[in-house]
This record gives C-alpha cells, structure tokens and sequence, in this order.
C-alpha cells in the first residue's frame, strides 16, 4: 500500500503544478517530492504526471487519482485500487493532433476497426496544420513531420513522403512537356507559403540516378495550405509540388499525373509522436501500435515513395 508521504507528494505537487513549490509546502527538498511521485507513479503503473522544463501537469489518469484523493484519506486506498485495475485496459479520452488532408484520408477511416478494438477509448482527434505542444497542451499523440522533439516525447517513424511535380491532364494538353526541373518555370506555378517563415517554399530535386537540381515554379498563384495546393492543381489550374500523401488518390484515379516523373524531392519523415517512457497510458499504446500495424499491413510507406 502506498505510503501518505508519497501521496502528500503528489497531492501538493498537483495543485501547485510545481515540485519546487510542493517541496516547500511539504518542508522538502524538490529531488524529494520529485522521487516520491515516482515510486507513486511505478507502484500504479501509470504516469500521473507529464513532464516538461516548463510546465508540470496532470495526465487524464492523474487528473482523475487526484479527484478520487481529494475528498480525504479515506478514499486513498480505494481510488489506488481503482487507477491500478484500470492501467492495463486501454480506456479514457485519446486525444490525438494531426494535419486535416492526411488525418481524414489516412487516419479517420481507421476508426470504425479501432474503435471496435478497443471500445473503452473515445477519440478526441484535432486537425490543424500546426505543430503542437504535447506535454504542455495534453496531447496524447500527434502525427506529422518536422516537429521538434521536446523534452520527454519521442518520435516513431511511419514512412517518408516524397514531394513530386503533379498538375492535371486538360492542364498539360497541348503543352511541352517539361523533361527537367528547369523546364518548370515555362508553366503557370502554384507555390506553397511556409506557415512559419512566410516565404515561399523552394525544392531539390534528384532523379533515380541521384542527381539533383533546383526547382523554382513561376508563382502563378501562392497558398498556405496544402490540400488548397492540391486542390488548385485538380482545377488545372497549374503545377504544384505536392506531397504524395496528398497526391496519390488523384494519381491513382488519374485526376493528376506526374508533370516530371523521374524526379521528386524529399519532405522528410511522417511520424507519430507521443510522451516516451515505461509507464506509457495503455490508451496511447493501443494506439501507436495500431497505426504502425495498418501502415505496415496497407504498405503505406512504399506507396509514398516517389522512385
């Protein structure tokens, strides 16, 4: 059974949201509060704490323990019980953050056989092109690429997605057809605006041998988003590089084709990211393993590849 100082430990430490401030109140050291919320969280099995250099706050396990201790010590020996029975069993809110265009046409339609896996989970899944703070916003997981990896979260990688040069075919009728990177700026361009620099996005391009050339569209149109990218090439609007997670839809069904198909560029990793450690919520575990298995199983990360 757990010890009333560890418990005092993590009680204080909740609601001052700060070892430190916690220590002070306990008449402590932080390393001291610090340790007996660790033998609190390992004799549980679950994290109630998500740690960063900045912030300290509740997980939903912690948030719901210190629920259960706060009405007095009583009730302590009880709501152990009750955290401990549910630590194995995935259950609670998963929240979940992930770019609109790729979360709808790769993430959402796993939800009917997740859901029948593990119908004690309940998605909160959030669309936005941003990246965002797990620890300090409570995320249990986000998927995307190019996210800096911050103190105590990790980062699995699910496959590499290839950027290639698409436009439609009424686009491409009766018009030369481009045979190197260079021959790009003789078409109308739709560019992509970077969201955190504001400039307009330019790509290396190799070919299957390996050789490399700079791309420049002539900007014809400039959007921030890529799916409104895609979009304005469906309309023919012009040719865009356009990432193959977004383009292989239309490429399959023939809505799009490659303007250069011998050449792409790297975008870099699509990953899943998530709080690392032993005591990982059996809710976010599920889920992790989920997602890489269908990945693996629909072969997701070669079909992103552009060579």
């Amino acid at each position: 059974m757990e010890t009333l100082a560890n418990l005092e430990s993590f009680v204080r430490s909740a609601e001052s949201g700060s070892f430190s401030e916690a220590a002070r109140r306990l008449s402590l050291t932080p390393a001291a509060v610090s340790r007996n919320v660790a033998r609190l969280e390992a004799n549980l099995g679950v994290r109630l704490f998500q740690r960063s250099t900045r912030r300290l706050t509740l997980t939903e396990a912690g948030e719901r323990f210190l629920q259960s201790v706060a009405g007095g010590l009583e009730d302590i020996q009880a709501a152990i019980a009750g955290v401990s029975a549910d630590a194995g069993r995935p259950a609670g809110v998963l929240k979940v953050s992930m770019s609109p265009g790729f979360g709808v046409d790769y993430i959402v339609p796993l939800l009917p056989e997740f859901m029948q896996r593990h119908p004690a989970v309940r998605p909160d899944w959030h669309f936005d092109n941003r990246h965002v703070d797990l620890i300090a916003e409570g995320y249990d997981a986000a998927i995307g690429g190019g996210t800096e990896l911050t103190p105590g979260v990790v980062a699995r990688e699910l496959a590499r997605a290839h950027i290639v040069a698409v436009a439609s075919p009424a686009y491409m009728a009766g018009r030369r057809t481009p045979r190197e990177p260079a021959d790009l700026a003789e078409l109308d361009g739709i560019v992509m605006r970077s969201g955190r620099s504001g400039r307009l996005r330019d790509r290396m391009m190799r070919d299957r041998a390996g050789v490399q050339a700079p791309v420049k569209l002539q900007p014809s149109i400039v959007l921030s988003d890529p799916d409104a990218l895609c979009r304005a090439a469906l309309l023919g609007l012009g040719v865009a590089l356009v990432a193959m997670p977004h383009a292989l839809p239309h490429l399959e069904s023939g809505a799009l084709l490659r303007v250069l198909p011998r050449w792409y560029a790297d975008g870099g990793p699509i990953s899943l990211y998530f709080a690392g450690g032993r005591l990982l919520p059996a809710k976010t575990r599920a889920f992790v393993d989920f997602v890489v298995e269908t990945f693996a199983r629909e072969r997701l990360a070669q079909r992103f590849l552009a060579a």
